[in-house]
């Protein structure tokens, strides 16, 4: 295959992983604050267990959950028969279904930095704004997540980076579909089966540079958030 010949579904590839990461990302931000801010506070005797459970990922090989989803996604399921019934087409092997697996394979990169950000802010200063009037909920969204933002950049660069590089999910729940689920990871693989290895050096070499310039944006990040940290104490 010529140059000129791959370079539209090298950028497709890129461009449907980007958006994959994108739109995972955002779904973890708005799902992860309110539930990390319910893990560090809540006093139920179950949060542990739940805990455990957005953590898990981070251990379980990909293809273990990209197979119970699958069987979740299965229109003989109630996930998988509720969501053919309202959009007319099984989850399993779409874009939407790509985006439920990275929303769960990636929850733990979300949260736990998030709950690590809540944990930094003083607890002097939160009970200064309880004494002064304010809810608890108004004191999280006005004291504590304003002073999170570092961590929750942190929280969020990782999901996305995270996303980029999925691989044993995506393939277990989207296949190789051309211009559909055929993501950069998928297609370096199977370009790599094929030995086309320029056109696998192609796909490597952007995820690189994407993952490198991600983890360097979080070490600033985090040196920043150090800082802010040590500064009262200077």
């Amino acid at each position: 295959m010529s140059d000129w010949a791959f370079a539209p579904e090298l950028l497709h590839a890129i461009g449907l992983s980007l958006r994959l990461a994108a739109t995972s990302s955002l779904i973890l931000l708005v799902i992860g604050v309110p539930l990390a801010n319910w893990l560090n506070t809540s006093r139920m005797r179950g949060v542990v267990v739940l805990e455990t459970l957005v953590s898990l990922p981070v251990v379980l090989p990909p293809t273990v959950i990209g197979f119970y989803l699958l069987v979740l996604m299965s229109p003989r399921e109630p996930l998988g028969a509720a969501w053919l019934s309202l959009f007319g087409q099984p989850l399993p092997f779409t874009f939407s279904g790509l985006v439920v697996g990275s929303v769960v394979y990636s929850l733990p990169f979300a949260v736990q930095p998030f709950q690590a950000a809540f944990r930094d802010v003083k607890p002097e200063l939160q009970q200064s704004a309880l004494a002064l009037g304010l809810t608890r909920r108004q004191t999280f969204w006005h004291i504590v997540l304003p002073l999170s933002r570092h961590g929750i950049l942190t929280g969020v660069s990782l999901s996305f980076a995270h996303t980029m590089g999925e691989f044993g999910v995506v393939l277990m729940l989207g296949g190789n579909i051309p211009g559909q689920t055929r993501v950069a990871s998928i297609a370096l693989y199977d370009e790599a089966q094929q030995l086309n290895y320029a056109n696998a050096h192609a796909y490597a070499a952007i995820l690189l540079a994407i993952s490198f310039v991600i983890l360097v944006a979080i070490a600033l990040l985090q040196r920043r958030q150090q800082h802010r940290l040590l500064l009262p104490r200077q």
